[in-house]
């Protein structure tokens, strides 16, 4: 049995690992301290540069002008070289010219641009239309001054083709930014500047350049005061080639004066195919030459308004019968004029001429029931091919009425639209008799000076025995006063008006034979003296002859 180990006895024990442990109190030893660890340096940029060749530190000597400039407030000293900077633009602002600003073609952004510019505030409706195809600003209150951003932002505006600014003040320049622009832009067709109260100045500036658009078809100046003066300019234009098709010109104080200016246009350039004179003055001399001439130069002309003109007389009649022979008139307007008797003859003259004529307007004139029916007999003929024959506020008889019924029963008039005021009959009223009437008011007449009586009844027969029976006016009149009567014109009218004489459109005439024969009904007692029979002729008285005396040969 073994003995105990003793307390002095040492055990021998294997190592395997050692940590070792320092106290916190101490420090690392010198070798492991980080503020000794070697930074490598940032190596110095000009240095390499000046190794590459491509800086130069100078020659380090100093020049005398730039001691001035040494001051001990400068932390980077200015005689330090500084390798040269690059132009900055400096060069090209101050020689090369400024570029230009490019716009899209809408011309949204240059129209605010511009608006920003004039400091005047943009129209948002106007804005937005821009990116459309028509714009409407009529009864906006447009500012006269924001027409120039208007026209320069539609100048290469490719969308809009309506442009209308109807009853806004625009004054000569808003109308020379408009002209202007519409010689780049031919996408606009239609331009409504109606009751913009342009006037002639206005007229001539948007005139001016129109020739070279060619892409303009509508043009309203109705209600723009233009008068004569702004035909004249309207002339001109046409003269250089206007290429606009529909023109209104309605309601500008035009006389007959003002459209003979267009004459010697119409002969060179007419491409007109709808013109509206409504509302001006053309009675007035030089209407009648100038709607012949119309008729004769134009061959694209379709609609004619001449309505609310005073037009009437065989001239005007025989003008408006000349437009009715133009190859392609579709639809004529003589609403609110004077067209009756011969007048309105020689226009159903030509009805069945018109191989185009649609409509035609009538209404508001002075027709009789017979003028009307002789229009409708025209639409009832199968050459005829109007469809719409409007006479409003003409009155018609029972023959007019059954002869629309058979119109209507015709297959090739079934469409026929046929308007008109109202019907009278054929009954007469019984009355005083207006020859009667007129006879004895100047029966008192001739009879009521003391002196110098007339004999109205011996009168008139001693003027059927002088074989005088058709006396025109002013012939009546000086044979009156030279009898010793003198007559208001009133009663001559109606002496002239019961008896008339033969039918002429320049002057009235009066029939004495037909006064002669109802004063020998009204006063048959009177009568002429008998004509003493001539008496005979002296018979002449012989000469007597004295004897020859004897012894003379």
């Amino acid at each position: 049995m073994d003995s105990p180990v003793s307390d002095t006895e040492t055990v021998p024990i294997e190592v395997i690992f050692q940590q070792e442990c320092y106290e916190s109190s101490e420090e690392p030893p010198m070798e492991e301290w980080s503020s000794l660890e070697i930074v490598p340096q940032e190596e110095n940029k000009k240095k390499i540069l000046h190794q590459e060749g491509l800086y130069d530190p100078g020659s380090g000597e100093v020049c005398t002008k730039y001691i001035t400039m040494s001051a001990s407030s400068v932390l980077r000293h200015p005689y330090f070289c500084y390798p040269a900077i690059k132009d900055p633009g400096i060069e090209k602002a101050l020689l090369e010219p400024e570029a230009v600003l490019k716009y899209p073609d809408d011309g949204q952004a240059l129209y605010l641009d511009i608006c920003e510019e004039m400091k005047q505030c943009p129209v948002r409706s106007f804005h937005k239309g821009l990116l459309g195809s028509k714009i409407d600003l009529r009864y906006y209150c447009v500012n006269a001054d924001g027409i120039r951003a208007m026209a320069a932002a539609l100048r290469y505006n490719k969308t809009v083709k309506s442009l209308n600014f109807t009853d806004n003040f625009l004054n000569d320049d808003a109308s020379f930014h408009l002209g202007n622009m519409l010689i780049t832009n031919s996408t606009i067709t239609e331009l409504n500047l109606r009751g913009c109260r342009i006037g002639p100045g206005g007229a001539m500036r948007l005139l001016h350049n129109l020739p070279h658009n060619k892409g303009l078809v509508t043009l309203d100046l109705s209600y723009n005061q233009l008068g004569d003066e702004g035909m004249t300019h309207l002339a001109k234009a046409i003269f250089y080639g206007l290429d606009v098709k529909k023109i209104n010109l309605a309601y500008n104080n035009i006389t007959g004066k003002g459209v003979m200016h267009l004459v010697d246009s119409f002969e060179t350039h007419n491409k007109f195919t709808h013109i509206n004179l409504s509302w001006n003055k053309l009675y007035t001399p030089g209407g009648a030459p100038f709607l012949m001439k119309l008729s004769e130069t134009s061959t694209t002309l379709q609609v004619l308004d001449l309505s609310w003109n005073s037009l009437g007389g065989p001239k005007f009649g025989f003008a408006i019968k000349s437009i009715l022979e133009c190859p392609l008139i579709k639809k004529l307007n003589l609403s609110n004029n004077k067209f009756e008797g011969e007048a309105m003859a020689a226009i159903a003259s030509n009805l069945t001429k018109a191989k185009k004529l649609q409509t035609l307007h009538l209404s508001y004139n002075p027709l009789t029931p017979a003028d009307a029916l002789a229009v409708l007999n025209k639409v009832r003929m199968v050459a005829s091919k109007l469809q719409k024959l409007y006479m409003e506020n003409v009155f018609v008889d029972g023959e007019f009425l059954s002869l629309l019924e058979r119109i209507k029963r015709m297959k090739s008039k079934k469409n026929v639209v046929v308007t008109y005021g109202g019907v009278v009959s054929k009954f007469v009223g019984k009355g005083p008799d207006p020859r009667d009437l007129i006879l004895n008011r100047v029966e008192y007449l001739a009879k009521k000076p003391k002196k110098n009586k007339v004999d109205i009844a011996l009168f008139m027969l001693q003027l059927q025995k002088e074989n005088r029976s058709i006396m025109g006016l002013k012939e009546f009149v000086a044979v009156l006063e030279e009898g010793g009567l003198r007559l208001d014109d009133s009663i001559v009218d109606e002496l002239f008006n019961v008896f008339p004489g033969t039918a002429s459109a320049k002057f009235k005439t009066i029939n004495i034979n037909l006064m002669v024969e109802y004063m020998k009904r009204k006063w048959p007692d009177r009568q002429l003296p008998p004509t003493p029979p001539p008496e005979p002729e002296p018979e002449p008285v012989p000469v007597p002859v004295k004897p020859k005396k004897k012894g003379k040969k």
